[in-house]
């Protein structure tokens, strides 16, 4: 962002412009108890340019980044190598269009890789049809229950204890404003499959059941088999709704359209996009073609022009932001098109071969590192099937020794303490994620700051 500060001058030329006395008064709608009382302790009112780089440079410093250190926080956000091509092509003139391509005559690049990035998600869920992506994964999550509610015609999701605990949190914020009623439970640490809860799901299903929520891995690791659960909600008329946070692991394993999932969901973040710090990432939404017309977000489609030669066009666009809001499917506005366009540009890169070949790495690395910590003393392997990530159970409660981990430059993985504040039963789980990017000396690393800690 450019640094323009203002003189006196020119504020004052401003405030007369648009009839204000004065700067307070552009604030007379916030009410007085808003408002500072004073200057802020710590923050001077004035600095140079230079002078806020130094500071900003000096706070950054204080960061443990991902790459500078050894790494193992996933639940949701993972850190995969990205080729520097990627990062490249993205740059290219044909995609520096319009962020929205409303006219395809000068949005080609864009729509095209848009459709790519379609068929590209549609064939790793395993499902008919995927949409031009979403904001991330939990908004995707609430915006695939809000579908099943339209679909159905009910309004009560069961969501199983091992879907991510902020996806879940988002989902009952929305739920304040709609009325759904969301059927909710914390995850256990059963042993051979943490967080499996597949026994209450089904037997939860009934005549007002609109969906089912499902992860799969879930937010502990495990991997589970969906069919049964896909059959089940069939038989009383519900859908059943697959979130996948982890995409590498669909190189590995049978998709959730595969199972009988009716609409899958998920962040994209690891094929393409860094972690950034937090942002931005990617959703991604499929489902089966039939529900294509109650599908948030826009779609775009191949056609050919008046000369007959092929084009890229949106085909559909079911928000509020193209047609009546009393029809719309949902209140997306737009799509992450520029993440959108880095997936799509990894995946292109990795191919099918590509992709089940990194799956292939990521779980031989994990199943090592597993059994690398697990024979640490007061260190024990919970999962019995997982892909890149699985949970240890500490004789000591995890979230203090992450802490420690970090303070010794070591990422050490995600305190269920810290997802679950107040689940005592959980204090000791401790998730692990492990990439191709983690080393045996990061392993050798982690397996030794928990010995000392654990000692």
């Amino acid at each position: 962002m450019r640094y323009l500060p203002l003189s006196d001058g020119d504020r004052a030329a401003m405030l007369a412009s648009i009839g204000a006395p004065s700067i307070d008064a552009l604030f007379a709608d916030v009410p007085e108890a808003a408002r500072l009382g004073g200057v802020i302790e710590g923050l001077p009112l004035h600095a140079s340019e230079l002078s806020v780089e130094r500071q900003l440079k000096a706070l950054a410093s204080k960061n443990l980044v991902a790459g500078e250190a050894p790494f193992f926080i996933g639940c949701g956000a993972y850190k995969h190598h990205i080729p520097a091509s990627v990062d490249h092509i993205i740059q290219r003139g044909e995609f520096l269009t319009s962020y929205t391509p409303y006219q395809p005559e000068i949005a080609q690049g864009t729509l095209q890789v848009l459709f790519e990035f379609q068929s590209q998600v549609a064939r790793l869920y395993g499902c008919d049809v995927a949409n031009a992506s979403m904001y991330d994964g939990s908004t995707a999550c609430w915006e695939a229950i809000g579908m099943a509610r339209r679909i159905t015609r009910r309004s009560k999701a069961i969501i199983s204890a091992g879907l991510h605990p902020h996806y879940v949190s988002l989902c009952k914020t929305m739920a304040k404003f709609t009325g759904d009623t969301l059927v909710t439970s914390l995850p256990s640490l059963t042993d051979g499959a943490p967080g499996d809860d597949m026994a209450a799901l089904l037997a939860a299903i009934d005549g007002e059941t609109s969906c089912v929520v499902v992860q799969n891995p879930n937010i502990l690791g495990h991997v589970g088999d969906l069919s049964e659960l896909a059959a089940a909600a069939h038989a009383k008329g519900a859908l059943l709704i697959a979130v996948v946070t982890e995409p590498v692991a669909l190189g590995a394993i049978r998709s959730p359209g595969e199972m009988g999932a009716d609409i899958v969901v998920g962040e994209g973040q690891s094929i393409g996009v860094g972690l950034n710090f937090g942002g931005p990432y990617v959703g991604l939404f499929a489902c089966s073609e039939k529900y294509v017309r109650q599908m948030p977000g826009r779609l775009c489609g191949e056609t050919v022009d008046a000369s007959g030669q092929r084009g890229y066009v949106l085909t559909l666009s079911t928000r509020e932001q193209h047609i009546r809001r009393e029809k719309a499917t949902s209140n997306i506005c737009t799509n992450a098109g520029l993440c959108a366009l880095a997936f799509t540009i990894h995946m292109s890169l990795l191919g099918e071969a590509g992709l089940r070949k990194l799956a292939g790495i990521n779980h031989a690395r994990a199943v090592l590192a597993a059994e690398r910590l697990a024979a640490v003393p007061g260190v024990e392997l919970v999962n019995g099937a997982f892909f890149n990530e699985f949970t240890l159970r500490l004789s000591k409660e995890a979230r203090p020794i992450v802490r420690a981990l970090a303070r010794d430059g070591i990422l050490g993985g995600v305190a269920l303490g810290r997802l679950y504040p107040g689940a005592e039963a959980l204090a000791n789980g401790l998730v692990v994620a492990v990439t191709e990017t983690t080393s045996e000396d990061d392993v050798e690393q982690l397996a030794g700051a928990l010995e000392e800690a654990l000692a």
